[in-house]
């Protein structure tokens, strides 16, 4: 699998966007986490354009990072600005 605890650990541990590496539910770090993932499901669906499984679980993670995103933005500005910064989604 592509996402086992090992990388899950470097993930958290080495970014280390939440309070610490074990901050877990930090909407940083999930939002860290979901960054992965999309990125790797759009590297799957341009060999495999015909997935529409893979193009639905896509969608859904894109509307739960941009859910927890607007969340920041609107409880605190300062680690919105932090994310979007280190993870280089906006431009």
């Amino acid at each position: 699998m592509y996402l086992d605890a090992e990388k899950k650990k470097e993930i958290f541990g080495n970014y280390s966007y939440g309070k610490s590496n074990k901050d877990t539910g930090s909407p940083e770090s999930q939002i860290a986490l979901f960054s992965y993932r999309i990125s790797h499901l759009t590297e799957h669906l341009k060999k495999n354009h015909k997935d529409f499984g893979t193009k639905k679980a896509l969608t859904k993670l894109v509307g739960k990072r941009r859910s927890l995103l607007s969340y920041l933005k609107k409880n605190d500005i300062e680690r919105y600005r932090a994310i979007i910064k280190a993870l280089n989604l906006r431009k």
